[in-house]
């Protein structure tokens, strides 16, 4: 063993070593339980961040912990390689998409095995590899022949920077989640996977994710929207039209004073067939950018109207009630309706003011008085007056009267309803998996047979980022079905398609007679913890759990869930510093080039660079491209070796909180692995060491010893149940630093710490594989550590036969010390004389006096 812990040298040895037996390379063992552990896979953006490292730094410690547990582990890693960037790179330097991706992943391959994460390379996957989305289309195809699958001209969300069509979950407040264009709206012919059908399914079993974050099951539950409600025909006046609605208001129902329906309604573009004004109202609607309400308020869109001329009756009183077309209704509903209650709805209210309609009173007040709707809706729920036969009833009899009643009379019954809509898969982009659909020159459309799959995305092409090339090559649109002349679909999937069933094509990626083999599918599924950040909680995890359903109900895999457990880790931020142009611009200055000086609570003071300008800190944000702030994994592995980087990461908050990049931070872990280093070594040089005679140890061998398997079981629990690897570090820490105090001379002292560095190198081991491999070995463990099983503590060793003693200086509180419940005061006095806290006191005084309460206080006084 050399004396100077060198993390390349040692790092690089050990990963070879991992290459050359497969370590980590695994098959479905029957005989043993199995662990499927998998983080969210990266896209082949080029470089790593340190989110990736944080990422992939929890599931190695996760998984490594799993393997010393005696489990089967699977870890598998691929490349969500599909995607808007590779073009825009492509377009920006010249080349293929195809190109760009897969030298990136060369790069980036190198960069995680780098940092040491035991992945099964074996299993590896890349989304735009032929081999992989044939699968694809063939259950997109399986998905159509169900009617799961269908096409329709559609209003769609359409982002005028990326030329594509994105998902409702894509759009935030109007604008695209990946460039921030402001989102416009296109009606195209789209493809759509039916996601409503399982509405039911996607929110019930929510509640079978015990070890979810309820964070992101309430974000799902609120995204799918469930609302209990009526469906209510209204007759329209002198037409043979009806007019269909939901609410979730029924019990309101004698309180409508006029009805609302979209401009894109049917009957909207109807009554503007022959009026000018209405036509003109309808084209210069400003709700084109948004696709709900919430968008529309958040922007103070004003709510507009006009009376289309046309007049319902009401179902059950045949009161005649105008209708309106209104901007203040989501653009996509097209067949609903919304009655106007506006003496029990703000936004009804609203509009109804504006337009002088009537707003009538149906709900008491909580004390029986009749409410003041002068300036604004009564929106509680309540007992019911005005409302006929209805009158007197509460809120949930007057919602089950007026269902009965309704349904009665054959114009209403009861309805669930979600919020969530169908998942539209087309884009209008080239760099995706081609949708596998054909259409004749008699407008029939049909799926590609199977033997003609996989429909091959060609790859040597030049993109311009105006127009989709599939779109420009006949040769690939023109084919052929039974000697026909068909064309095929240029649109390609939506690359959340490919990364909602990755994790399971891991299980059997070379499997060539199916999209999954079953058996090998159904002995690693379901995930049993997967992590990534919550900001996938709606679109991709809803995807995910969405699409396992799928693969279920065409009798590739038994479970209903993808993933037993999941974590949600935080984001990685880092100091962001500045210096002003003369024109007052802010040019953003990299932390790794920026020299600091902080006062005595850690606070920045002062930046400078490294020319010696003084830097504006504009405080801590997460590690971004805009503020220059990100910090460069590889280039903190080459200063400090990936073990030090994986233990800062694990080491500076818990997982699902974020962590602040701090390189002094990084500067004492790796003064810690150093410690061990320097520790076995001095002790290695001390062997042969005698075996550990437990019945004989004295009283601070025991007390250690106790520490020792204490530390086991904290550890054990915090990785394994509670994911609180912070702590767990810091236990092991603290631990260390018992150990240096203790004496070392000795045969028993010296079987003891070997005892215990033993334990800490596999305590450890998930965290800093490569130092705690070298280490193991040094120590004379057992094989390699890889192959070594978790310490397990000795229950008789934490039975705690002890007095906490207090230990006062002058009166004044200074520390605590264990002691045996037996202990004289003779020991007492020796081993309170042996704490750091009371040496440090005692350093130029004499002790004049001791006062000592037995078995609870000792006290020191000092000249």
């Amino acid at each position: 063993m050399q004396e100077t812990y060198s993390p390349e040298e040692i790092e690089l040895k050990v990963q070879q070593h991992w290459d050359r037996q497969d370590t980590f390379k695994v098959t479905e063992e029957r005989d043993k339980e199995k662990y499927y552990c998998l983080s969210m896979l990266p896209y082949p953006s080029g470089r790593l961040h340190m989110g990736h490292v944080r990422n992939y730094t929890i599931g190695d410690v996760i998984a490594r912990h799993q393997r010393m547990l005696g489990k089967n582990v699977l870890q598998p890693i691929g490349w969500d390689a599909f995607g808007l960037p590779a073009e825009g790179a492509a377009i920006k330097n010249k080349i293929a998409p195809a190109c760009w991706t897969y030298s990136n992943i060369d790069y980036m391959k190198k960069q995680l095995k780098r940092l040491g994460f035991s992945f099964d390379w074996s299993r590896e996957i890349t989304t735009c590899r032929p081999e992989y989305y044939r699968w694809e289309q063939w259950f997109f195809t399986c998905l159509y022949n169900k009617g799961l699958v269908y096409k329709k001209t559609s209003l769609v969300n359409w982002c005028p920077q990326d030329n594509t069509v994105l998902a409702n979950e894509q759009v935030i407040n109007g604008f695209c989640w990946r460039c921030d264009t402001k989102v416009d709206k296109k009606e195209i012919p789209q493809w759509f996977v039916k996601i409503t059908a399982y509405a039911d399914q996607l929110l019930s079993d929510l509640d079978t994710l015990e070890d979810w974050p309820e964070k992101v099951k309430t974000m799902q539950r609120n995204w799918i929207g469930y609302t209990e409600g009526a469906e209510i025909t209204f007759q329209l006046l002198d037409r043979k039209e009806k007019l269909t609605l939901y609410t979730t208001r029924p019990d309101t129902l004698m309180g409508i004073t006029y009805l609302a329906i979209p401009l894109s309604h049917t009957l909207s573009l109807q009554a503007a067939t022959d009026n000018i004004a209405l036509k003109n109202f309808i084209q210069k609607s400003s709700l084109s950018n948004f696709t709900n309400i919430e968008d529309m308020q958040k922007n103070n869109l004003k709510k507009q109207g006009m009376a289309t001329g046309l007049y319902a009756l009401h179902p059950l009183t045949n009161a005649i009630l105008p209708i309106w077309m209104s901007n203040y209704m989501v653009k996509d509903d097209f067949s609903y309706a919304v009655m106007g209650v506006p003496g029990h709805n703000q936004c009804d209210f609203e509009f109804a003011r504006k337009y002088n309609l009537p707003v009538k009173a149906v709900i008491r007040n909580d004390d029986g008085s009749e409410p003041d709707l002068s300036l604004r809706a009564m929106t509680k729920k309540g007992i019911l007056f005005n409302s006929g036969i209805f009158d007197g009833l509460d809120f949930q009899e007057a919602f089950n009267a007026v269902i009965d009643v309704l349904s009665s009379c054959g114009v209403g019954e009861k309805k669930t309803y979600y919020r969530l809509r169908d998942w539209c898969i087309s884009r209008q982009r080239y760099w995706g998996a081609p949708i596998p659909m054909i259409t004749l020159i008699d407008g029939t459309v049909k799926p590609i047979p199977d033997d003609q799959l996989p429909v091959i995305l060609p790859e040597d092409v030049v993109i311009d980022g105006i127009s989709n090339p599939l779109n420009n090559d006949l040769e690939w649109i023109k084919t052929s079905d039974n000697g026909e002349i068909a064309f095929r679909e240029t649109d390609t999937f939506d690359t959340f398609m490919e990364s909602s069933w990755y994790y399971a094509r891991y299980t059997c990626p070379d499997y060539n007679f199916g999209m999954l083999d079953p058996e090998a599918a159904n002995y690693w599924l379901p995930v049993d913890q997967y992590i990534g950040g919550v900001e996938h909680a709606i679109l991709h995890l809803m995807y995910f759990r969405f699409y396992h359903k799928l693969l279920r109900d065409q009798g590739l895999v038994t479970s209903s869930e993808p993933a037993q457990r999941l974590l949600c880790q935080g984001m990685v931020l880092a100091d962001t510093f500045y210096d002003l142009t003369d024109q007052g611009e802010r040019v953003w200055i990299s932390p790794s080039d920026v020299r600091v000086e902080r006062d005595k609570k850690g606070k920045i003071i002062k930046a400078i660079d490294s020319k010696g300008n003084a830097l504006v800190y504009a405080g801590i944000s997460k590690m971004s491209k805009s503020k220059n702030n990100g910090i460069d994994p590889q280039d903190m592995v080459k200063k400090y070796g990936a073990d030090t980087v994986r233990l800062f990461i694990m080491f500076a908050a818990s997982p699902e909180l974020n962590l602040e990049w701090q390189e002094s931070g990084i500067e004492g872990v790796n003064r810690f692995l150093k410690r061990i280093w320097r520790f076995v070594y001095d002790h290695h040089r001390k062997g042969p060491f005698q075996l550990l005679d437990i019945i004989s140890l004295n009283y601070e061998q025991k007390s250690l010893r106790r520490d020792i398997h204490k530390t086991i079981v904290k550890v054990t629990e915090d990785i394994g149940r509670r994911r609180m690897f912070n702590t767990a570090i810091a236990s092991i820490m603290e631990l260390m630093n018992q150990l240096v105090r203790f004496p070392s001379k000795g045969a028993q002292n010296l079987a003891l710490l070997h005892e215990a560095m033993l334990v800490i190198v596999r305590l450890l081991y998930p965290f800093t594989p490569h130092i705690c491999f070298i280490l193991w070995n040094v120590l004379g463990g057992e094989g390699n550590i890889d192959h070594a099983s978790w310490p397990v503590a000795d229950k008789a060793a934490i039975v705690e036969e002890h007095n906490v003693v207090i230990v006062q200086i002058n009166g004044k509180l200074r520390g605590k010390i264990i002691v045996p419940k037996d202990a004289d005061e003779a020991l007492i006095r020796r081993h309170a004389f042996r704490e750091s806290f009371v040496e440090k006191h005692l350093e130029g005084s004499t002790v004049r006096k001791m006062i000592y309460i037995p078995g609870k206080l000792l006290n020191l006084v000092l000249d």
